[in-house]
């Protein structure tokens, strides 16, 4: 297992070059979204509107931070089981998604789909939400705050571990 440093947004080469169990530690600006967040987003493709990031250049996180201690960036940000996202990943891919991270087995049709859009799903381990923060620089609210912790927020990761899943 090698392990590698990867910057956002990614290149379809360095994709290729990953393989299964790589460990990445990933650096730059990603958005968080659980269920709620995705029915959005859809519902804006749906309607032939933008989404307000672009969803191609960045990576969506399968969780939801917990409330920042005094004097820290965030809470815990603890990955979310990827697997109930996979009902939005076909529609998503379609729209540029090119990089999710969360944690647990994908559907075989979502790994299908991840494959052939030249996709990459990273798994961050669960359990350590609070040592994973650590590699958060910032984070702030972007979308949907009446959603709480199912909103969309925007982070920039420095040297965030996780491993490749899918590629």
């Amino acid at each position: 297992m090698k392990e590698i440093r990867i910057s956002l947004p990614i290149s379809t080469e360095e994709i290729r070059a990953l393989h299964p169990n790589d460990k990445v530690l990933l650096s730059g600006i990603v958005y968080t979204a659980r269920d709620e967040a995705h029915k959005r987003m859809l519902a804006l493709l749906k309607h032939g509107e933008k989404l307000p990031f672009d969803i191609g250049k960045t990576a969506l996180f399968y969780c939801g931070p917990s409330p920042a201690a005094e004097g820290r960036v965030c809470g815990a940000i603890g990955p979310t089981t990827s697997s109930r996202m996979d009902p939005y990943t076909r529609e998503m891919l379609k729209a540029g998604l090119k990089v999710m991270i969360g944690k647990g087995e994908r559907a075989v049709e979502t790994q299908q789909d991840i494959k052939a859009a030249g996709g990459l799903y990273l798994l961050a381990i669960g359990g350590i939400s609070a040592v994973l923060s650590q590699s958060i620089v910032s984070c702030e609210t972007f979308l949907w705050p009446d959603l709480g912790a199912e909103a969309v927020y925007k982070m920039e990761l420095r040297d965030f571990p996780c491993y490749v899943g899918i590629v």
